[in-house]
């Protein structure tokens, strides 16, 4: 399966979390760092997930960049 999943710039770093599977996030000091474990930690509540019992949920969220015009002031 195929998560969107969002990254944001911290104070010391980066987080992730894929909003198809609640409760999934991580942080790390790195862009680099923060994918790899983002890419773990899908694996690991998806195992969870299957292990009690659980349905998986589908991907459903879509990302797309829009551009937008910003008037510069002035």
């Amino acid at each position: 399966m195929r998560y969107a999943v969002i990254i944001e710039k911290t104070e010391t770093g980066y987080s992730a979390y894929p909003p198809d599977l609640p409760g999934c996030g991580v942080s790390g000091p790195s862009l680099k760092e923060v994918e790899r474990l983002i890419r773990e930690a899908i694996e690991f509540h998806i195992e969870g997930l299957q292990r009690h019992g659980q349905a998986v949920p589908e991907p459903t969220s879509i990302c797309e960049y829009v551009d937008a015009a910003v008037s510069q002031p002035g």
